[in-house]
């Protein structure tokens, strides 16, 4: 009896040492560079001025400026996993306002954003969508 006991209780350690080393997958460095080189428009549309602002403040210091992205820090938005046909819209609004669990990158799970309004969330969208698209993104 004693054995199976000690049995069960190795195998446990080693299940539960296994899911904390799985867990702690090593995020990259936090540099903060950018992460991809992102082309800015020449103009940007007036909702994607107001998202511009909107971006600046709410959402660069993880994200970068012009969503480029910060090793270690945030994922580029300005990136193909973010095209619409795969994060449409509802998920910037979801993302913004309940945060979100990791799942294309190591950056760990997104907060949500602090005192975000669903406007200020629609406007970033359409700044993000007008620069995505300046970067054949679409």
């Amino acid at each position: 009896m004693n054995k199976k006991i000690g049995a069960g209780a190795a195998a446990a350690l080693v299940v539960a040492g296994g899911y904390i080393w799985w867990q702690a997958e090593e995020a990259p460095a936090a540099s903060g560079a950018a992460m991809v080189n992102v082309t800015v428009p020449e103009s940007l549309s007036g909702p994607a001025q107001i998202g511009a602002r909107a971006f600046e403040a709410k959402c660069a210091a993880c994200h970068g400026g012009n969503a480029a992205g910060r090793e270690g820090v945030g994922p580029p938005l300005i990136h193909k996993i973010y095209e619409p046909s795969h994060h449409g819209d509802a998920s910037f609004m979801v993302a913004a306002t309940n945060g979100v669990r990791q799942h294309h990158w190591s950056f760990g799970n997104m907060s949500p954003v602090e005192g975000i309004t669903p406007a200020e969330v629609k406007s970033i969208v359409t700044y993000v969508r007008e620069v995505q698209r300046a970067n054949g993104i679409d």
